[in-house]
């Protein structure tokens, strides 16, 4: 038995050897092909041992087995001396050992600190190690270097220059949110990958031009428009107060059915992402704008400057925004508190009637779908209230994980917002009460300012003074209560910049109350659902030259994505062979992704190489095909998706090492 065991391995992989033994084929086909996908001689099985093994490297069944012995053979061959000698693109397209995707990562952590790798190459290695064996165990590093070499390219092309306080929101909602974007998915992916040591240099890198080439100075320059404010207002920006009545009431006027989500501290850069999110997902459309919150920046007032103001509503008692005459820091609507969602479902119902209301997210999500439905038929608007970010940030012992709670948010915005559509709501807002500053690394003395404020001090917070008759240094700015357009006459002082007031038992690297324009913009996310299907894969076609002969063992092809990938042309992932007319596959097979999202036609082209297998000989000067196929949703299923003949014409003397 064993000998014909050594004679098939012989006969197929060109397996040969005084002494056979499995553990000894073993050693050699990880051996032959690592050479194989160098380029590199002396190799000793053929190509059907590449085709054999890239197989059983990516079977789901037998993934332990391919597991357990690569990490011995690269012991054995001591893959990792060789690697370190190797150029970063030498190995770049090779998953056999997992130590390849350890030594892509160090080289790339390297390239992206010292810059020695445009960010564009970085992004396109990151992205092909995604159709690696182990890229699942090391996707957040690969995010986290992605994001970084986008930040810091970014970074260096950024015109902090401020003319007017109109073209700072401008410039933030069109361009800068996205540094305040990937810092939070970079620290992100950090976080999830446990890997500070790794990234300790980056990250401090990251860190600190965050911190000192962005933060501060665009805040800094804002704050110069700020200082010269005699009230809080910017030109052509919506102020929160105007929500209702700018986004709310057309909806009412026109018969119509709206439900808000408010998301406690969802800031503008998060409100983005949120957009492509929603905008990937069949039927649904979304359109993002933006206004400015009120100030100071904090949860009491940015909840009740969303409710109608009754100003805006005919045939009401007046009920005037103000802040409490108290140490509460509670806002007023009237004589109203607005603290918590049964005061303002009152002031709801007070202002609109009974078919106006307000719920909390997570008892929304209790309900079933019929108690769903029937709180929406019972309602002309619904106002839903949602906190996780600020939740997590606004507390000492967990404010270390308000990005990770940014991205459960958008879990739980979607899962609010499929809950809605099912329960026929056909109209959705989602807003906030004010956005926040984030800087994971601990704080210095300097980014703290002694709190010399003087007056009636009714309230003290990390960001903001409230009280009556305020006055202080001009490290502060401050605004009485006709200034933030409020009733009465309880003020607030706001540290200028990024600085924060000292407060025992609270944190200080997640902050909110002031004036910067993280804190101040906030989004407002238009979204309904269509009746069709708006959302289609993108097209793939084959690029391959001006021949259809395959004259040798390999086969390189380029598929080319014929658009871009966006929010509604969405990736397509496919397995990709040579097959036989009667359907057998004689080459290695490739499963990728194309998911591209260049403009430039160029960038969007995915070079592949196969390789023959013996049984492809059987076919010479016979018609071959290459087959795409797409994976069938819910399967383990393919479909064809397109495929192009070949002709095999190879001549015998191809076999021969001349």
């Amino acid at each position: 038995m064993n000998g014909f065991l050594w004679q098939q391995l012989e006969r197929h992989y060109g397996y040969r050897t005084e002494s056979p033994s499995i553990k000894d084929f073993a050693i050699e086909l990880f051996k032959s092909c690592y050479s194989m996908g160098l380029n590199k001689d002396p190799i000793k099985l053929n190509s059907d041992a590449l085709v054999f093994f890239k197989r059983w490297k990516d079977s789901r069944t037998h993934e332990a087995s391919f597991e357990a012995l690569s990490k011995e053979c690269s012991d054995l061959l001591n893959i990792e001396t060789d690697l370190t000698h190797r150029e970063l693109k030498e190995f770049i397209e090779l998953d056999y050992f997992e130590l390849i995707d350890q030594h892509v990562i160090h080289k790339l952590v390297a390239a992206v600190e010292q810059r020695t790798i445009s960010q564009d190459q970085i992004a396109r290695w990151c992205r092909q190690r995604r159709q690696g064996h182990w890229y699942a165990k090391y996707r957040h590093l690969y995010s986290a270097v992605d994001v970084a070499s986008q930040f810091l390219a970014l970074l260096d092309t950024v015109q902090l220059s401020i003319a007017d306080s109109t073209q700072a929101v401008q410039g933030y909602t069109i361009h800068w949110y996205k540094l305040d974007q990937l810092y939070r998915q970079y620290i992100y992916a950090l976080k999830v990958s446990a890997q500070n040591t790794l990234l300790v240099q980056l990250t401090e890198q990251i860190e600190n031009l965050y911190t000192n080439r962005y933060v501060l100075p665009l805040n800094n320059a804002w704050q110069h428009h700020v200082d010269a404010m005699q009230n809080w207002h910017v030109p052509d920006v919506k102020s929160q107060t105007q929500f209702f009545k700018t986004w709310v009431r057309p909806f009412l006027d026109k018969d119509k059915k709206i439900v808000v989500i408010i998301s406690d501290a969802f800031r503008y850069e998060a409100g983005h992402e949120m957009v492509s999110r929603i905008r990937q997902e069949d039927r649904y459309q979304a359109k993002l704008e933006h206004a400015l919150s009120s100030l100071p920046s904090y949860t009491q007032l940015g909840m009740a400057s969303l409710l109608p103001q009754s100003a805006d509503v005919k045939g009401v008692e007046d009920m005037p925004l103000q802040l409490a005459d108290n140490k509460s820091g509670t806002a007023l609507m009237g004589e109203q508190s607005t603290s918590g969602t049964d005061n303002r479902n009152k002031i709801l119902k007070t202002l609109l009637g009974d078919r106006a209301g307000a719920i909390q997210a997570k008892l929304l999500m209790d309900k079933i779908t019929n108690e769903s439905r029937e709180l929406l038929k019972a309602h002309d608007v619904l106002y839903v209230y949602h906190n996780r970010i600020d939740h997590t940030g606004d507390k000492m012992q967990s404010e270390g994980e308000a990005f990770e709670a940014v991205e459960q948010t958008f879990d739980d915005l979607m899962k609010l917002i499929k809950k809605l559509a099912n329960a026929n709501a056909n109209n959705i807002l989602i807003t906030a009460d004010h956005g926040f500053i984030y800087q994971n690394k601990s704080l210095e003395e300097s980014d703290f300012l002694a709190n010399d404020v003087k007056g009636d001090v009714l309230y003290n917070d990390r960001r903001f003074v409230l009280g009556k008759g305020l006055n202080s240094s001009d490290a502060f700015k401050s605004f009485n209560a006709e200034q933030l357009k409020l009733a009465g006459d309880v003020g607030a002082v706001i540290p200028k910049g990024i600085q924060r007031l000292r407060l025992s038992g609270s944190g200080s690297r997640f902050v909110h109350g002031g004036a910067t324009l993280q804190e101040t913009i906030i989004p407002v996310i238009s979204i309904n659902k269509t009746r069709q299907s708006d959302t289609a894969a993108v097209e793939v076609d084959v690029l391959r030259g001006g021949t259809n002969l395959i004259t040798s063992g390999q086969l390189s092809v380029t598929l080319y994505q014929t658009e871009a990938v966006t929010d509604k042309v969405q990736p397509r992932k496919l397995r990709v062979g040579l097959y036989t007319d009667a359907g057998k596959l004689i080459s290695d097979s490739h499963e990728v992704l194309l998911d591209l999202s260049s403009d430039n036609s160029r960038d969007r082209e995915m070079k592949l190489r196969f390789v023959l297998a013996q049984n492809a000989d059987k076919a010479n000067n016979q018609k071959v095909f290459l087959k795409l196929e797409e994976p069938v949703s819910g399967s383990n299923q393919y479909k064809d998706y397109k495929q192009l003949p070949y002709t095999i014409r190879r001549s015998f003397t191809s076999d021969f090492d001349l």
